[in-house]
């Protein structure tokens, strides 16, 4: 018997609260909130809805609720649900694991730094962290050993050494157990180790700087020796650092998505340092859409687990409710939490750097070759051809007005993005706008040089635009005889969403309208987007490289002295221009803005 929606929505409340649809076992299909639980639940027997939610709908066999005092109230009593029950149609964090740290003792006369996986309520010592993942912890651990010589083993190991360990030989440890180091000595070099661990690698380097300079005044050159090596070390750390000099403790989520795959990227940032970055690929059984879909996933990630919360929660996307679950954090916390997706200077570098490594990941798992292989036979078996295709060729063309016109080919194969075969061409001769045109000059070229023997034919040629796009790519295979190629138009549907394309196989009047879910429309979506960004790529490079100013002397800001500097710090103005603005900003007299300045004259 199918569930009685409208005799369930006569009687539920307009309070806030959390509701739980149940199949017909009574097994959580779907957990969620609301502020107003009538409304929102009446939205689900509505129309409009995308094909996974009226999947959702179809198997609902009851609904239970929950009201709660506040808003606030239902948003932790969801989470805490959803850890419990793990229902298939919410977002579901696959990896609960705490996050490790790195742990120093107040009970030891040498303290070694520690490995912890989750603070203990003892307060017995520091915790310097949390680390997005043990290896992060390792490699600083390593890396603070080499510089400092910090000792790793156990105390019942220290307590009984006789002779210094291998460690000791290889110059990773200073040997505390059998005393060639005393305890003040040992205790500077620890702090070091934590204050390098805590970000402040620029504040141990000027005091050893200064501690080295002393040294060599009192003739004591093996020291001197000893303290230049540990500068260097912390130099080379510091090139590796993002960030060592801004401030503050954050969290950053950046989502990139693609159809049929999608990841979350978080970024651990302590005392200003970045740590690292754990990525994620949740289920989304709803289809929501990125600001959604992140916000449940901010929620789940703090809410439903035991997690150190930070002072600010930086997001690549607005997520909805947002206010409610920074309150809700603050709760959890104890203290103000700010959640925000509009930030600027170095936190807006955080968040760009949170959305490379999300689009760099997504990019690997696209690539992965069972998905790939899935994908090429769903297109063999969607444009019903006796063979998987090997070679997919697809055109676009990008401008400004008119400015810069750039057409890009994109190649994929049985392996993914065949990038050795991308093309740019740049488009002369044609009117301005004239996307026709541009399109029948790339095609003309690329497929003549073909007739002439250069280059290999693809098996599917795909064009973006749809029918006027793919006539235009016709009458250039009848004028050059170009035979054995299948050509195939995408065209956006009327709200230009992705997975409403409708595809022109061959000619205008063979339409084929795929379902959104389809492997072969993903493959067709992942060519055609990638040789959007391709010519959008190249077009903006053309279009900056007439429009910029390379040289320093041109830069406003930047005189003799502060050229001279640039290049006596880069060795030369090609290291300049591959500078980041982090890098730039280090040299003496240039300041974060003038950094700026110099980084988009050089780079547009």
């Amino acid at each position: 018997m199918s569930f009685d929606h409208r005799h369930f929505l006569d009687t539920v409340s307009e309070s806030p609260g959390i509701y739980r649809m149940l199949d017909d076992q009574g097994e959580t299909l779907y957990v969620g909130k609301a502020r107003r639980l009538k409304a929102r639940l009446a939205s689900y027997f509505r129309g409009a809805l995308n094909t996974k939610t009226q999947a959702l709908v179809a198997r609902i066999g009851d609904i239970q609720v929950t009201v709660t005092n506040s808003e606030t109230e239902a948003l932790l009593l969801e989470q805490t649900l959803i850890k419990e029950l793990r229902p298939p149609y919410n977002i579901l964090l696959r990896d609960d694991k705490s996050y490790p740290f790195v742990f120093v003792t107040d009970r030891h006369p040498f303290p070694a730094l520690e490995y912890k996986r989750a603070r203990t309520r003892r307060d017995d010592g520091r915790y310097l962290g949390p680390y997005p993942s043990s290896g992060a912890v390792r490699e600083s651990l390593s890396l603070m050993q080499k510089i400092f010589r910090i000792r790793n083993c156990e105390d019942s190991v220290f307590a009984h050494r006789t002779r210094p360990c291998l460690q000791h030989q290889i110059q990773r440890c200073s040997a505390p157990c059998v005393g060639y180091i005393d305890e003040a000595d040992y205790r500077r070099d620890l702090e070091h180790a934590v204050q390098c661990l805590e970000g402040k690698s620029e504040q141990v380097t000027r005091e050893l700087t200064r501690d080295m300079e002393a040294a060599s005044r009192d003739l004591d050159f093996e020291e001197a020796a000893r303290l230049r090596d540990q500068i260097q070390h912390l130099r080379q750390l510091q090139q590796r650092q993002f960030v060592d000099t801004a401030a503050g403790d954050a969290d950053v989520f950046a989502l990139a998505s693609r159809p049929g795959a999608l990841c979350i990227s978080v970024l651990t940032v302590r005392q200003g340092r970045l740590l690292g970055a754990r990525h994620h690929a949740p289920s989304n059984g709803l289809d929501l859409g990125p600001e959604a879909l992140l916000g449940d996933f901010v929620s789940q990630f703090y809410l439903g687990q035991a997690r150190e919360i930070p002072q600010e929660v930086i997001t690549s996307h607005r997520v909805p409710d947002a206010d409610l679950i920074a309150r809700a954090l603050a709760e959890r916390a104890g203290r103000r939490v700010r959640l925000a997706d509009q930030v600027r200077g170095h936190r807006a570098q955080w968040r760009e750097l949170a959305r490379t490594n999300a689009e760099q990941q997504l990019a690997s798992q696209l690539a992965g070759q069972a998905q790939l292989s899935h994908r090429f036979e769903a297109l063999r078996e969607a444009l019903h051809l006796e063979a998987v295709p090997r070679r997919l060729e697809c055109y676009d063309i990008s401008h400004s007005h008119g400015e810069a016109t750039v057409a890009s080919c994109v190649v994929f194969d049985a392996n993914g993005p065949r990038k050795s075969d991308y093309r740019r061409f740049n488009i002369e001769g044609v009117a301005a706008g004239d996307d026709y045109a541009a399109m029948r000059q790339v095609l003309t070229r690329r497929f003549r040089r073909l007739k002439e023997g250069e280059g290999e034919r693809p098996d599917i040629l795909i064009v973006d635009g749809g029918k006027g796009q793919l006539n235009m790519a016709r009458e250039v295979f009848a004028e050059l005889g170009v035979e054995g190629v299948m050509l195939l138009g995408v065209a956006k549907g009327t709200t230009r969403k992705a997975g409403l394309e409708t595809l022109f196989v061959e000619t205008v009047e063979r339409s084929l309208d795929l379902d959104g879910a389809s492997p072969a429309l993903h493959l067709i979506q992942h060519i055609r987007d990638e040789s959007h960004r391709f010519a959008i790529a190249g077009h903006r490079a053309r279009r900056d490289k007439a429009r910029r100013t390379s040289t320093l002397q041109e830069i406003p800001g930047v005189g003799p002295r502060r050229r001279r500097e640039l290049l006596r710090f880069f060795g030369g103005l090609q290291g300049v221009k591959q500078a980041s603005r982090e890098e730039l900003a280090r040299v003496p007299g240039i300041s974060a803005t003038l950094a700026e300045t110099i980084h988009r004259a050089l780079h547009g």
